[in-house]
């Protein structure tokens, strides 16, 4: 066992036996958690380092470590982690499960150049968050919409990152 995910308020506990899971509402998933609220593919768990990190896979309800809302984020040992507002406690052993004394990136993402730094930081909108809801039905479209105009449009109004 590589870890486990307390439910906070009580339930069954969720072992980690793997070094990669995906978790959602989905019964393709390695943890499924039946919930209307959970995306079919909402998260992935990734053991890397020794440490354990969550991967939002853009889902709708998004993914919380210690009440911050998260994309890519390291879980250190006795976090909560909350899925669509599911809270867990998260417990493992880092050197048991491998890591060498330094503590690893707060990202899993190998290239640290491949977003800005506010989106590092979790203070942009993710794409999900952008997405048009259906004004009828309540419902998210998965269309993204991006209002530009052109006319206006000088080069000192563009950034380059």
């Amino acid at each position: 066992m590589l870890g486990v995910l307390v439910p906070v308020g009580g339930g069954d506990d969720i072992f980690l036996r793997k070094q990669e899971l995906i978790l959602g509402r989905s019964e393709a998933c390695d943890i499924v958690l039946r919930y209307s609220n959970i995306s079919g593919r909402h998260c992935r768990l990734v053991l890397s380092q020794g440490y354990w990190y969550v991967v939002d896979l853009s889902s709708t309800n998004g993914v919380r470590v210690d009440s911050v809302r998260v994309y890519d984020r390291r879980v250190d040992p006795g976090a909560r982690i909350s899925f669509a507002g599911h809270e867990y406690r998260i417990q493992y052993d880092p050197l048991a499960n491998g890591a060498l004394g330094v503590v690893p990136p707060d990202m899993l993402e190998n290239d640290i150049l491949s977003k800005s730094l506010l989106e590092r930081a979790g203070l942009t909108k993710h794409k999900s968050d952008f997405r048009k809801e259906d004004s009828h039905k309540g419902q998210k479209t998965g269309q993204i919409h991006t209002r530009i105009d052109y006319d206006s449009l000088k080069w000192d109004d563009i950034e380059f990152l």
